[in-house]
């Protein structure tokens, strides 16, 4: 009978063409999947919680795949950390409900954005935050991110060419924190996103740190539902997924 395994994965995006399996470009899930066909000699299909594109980072993202095998999870979690690249771990594997999905049992997730705001950029960790060397207003930035939270239509905020059938979103939580050394991460915990979201509202919300727009706007950007209102995407070296909720 074919049992059913949750995976707890780590990744870091830089060298990867984003998570979705493609014909030619590197990806998480193809990776994955080349190491579970060789431990269990079958085509195993990966359910991802959902899509990083390419660059993004994952600290938490959740997968599942259902086999007809004698192996334990804890032979998964061992064979694959084995297998894999060093820009993937398993964090953990677990044996699931045999209706278990990744992705349509997800209720929600969070995600983080790192920026670095100072004037020299930084040698190490350099992939894994947007340098900004002008200086963010971070009251000005902390105020906009209030009016982000609640249940809106987020549609000004969707990447191009990425309909949904709705883009309504429950953004429960949007919290801006310094830290040391100019470091700055932007926390955001939500039902679902859209294609870009979270890039795009960060892209917002940095230039309203920068006093391109008052904190205001944020509100006329989220009416009018038109992308070319907000402001640009930001990178997506800043971008982590966190966690996965269920």
């Amino acid at each position: 009978m074919a049992k059913n395994f949750k995976l707890l994965i780590e990744y870091d995006g830089t060298r990867f063409h984003g998570w979705q399996r493609q014909k030619q470009d590197r990806t998480v899930q193809a990776e994955i999947e080349a190491a579970l066909a060789v431990m269990t000699r079958q085509a195993i299909t990966l359910n991802g919680s959902g899509r990083t594109d390419a660059g993004v980072h994952a600290l938490g993202q959740v997968a599942n795949f259902c086999c007809d095998t004698r192996l334990t999870a804890s032979d998964f979690l061992k064979g694959l950390n084995r297998l894999l690249s060093a820009d993937v771990v398993i964090r953990g594997c677990e044996s699931a409900a045999t209706d278990f999905h990744a992705r349509y049992d997800a209720k929600g997730k969070t995600y983080c954005y790192r920026i670095l705001n100072r004037p020299l950029p930084a040698a190490i960790g350099r992939q894994y935050a947007w340098h900004i060397r002008s200086m963010l207003d971070l009251t000005a930035l902390q105020q906009a991110a209030r009016f982000f939270v609640g249940r809106h239509d987020f549609k000004a905020f969707e990447g191009a060419g990425s309909p949904r059938t709705h883009t309504i979103r429950d953004l429960r939580r949007v919290a801006v924190l310094p830290g040391a050394d100019g470091r700055i991460e932007i926390t955001f915990e939500a039902d679902g996103f859209l294609r870009f979201m979270v890039r795009n509202i960060t892209g917002t919300l940095v230039a309203v740190g920068l006093g391109k727009r008052p904190p205001e706007a944020v509100q006329a950007i989220l009416r009018s539902r038109d992308r070319a209102q907000a402001a640009a995407t930001a990178p997506a070296c800043g971008l982590f997924l966190v966690a996965v909720h269920y």
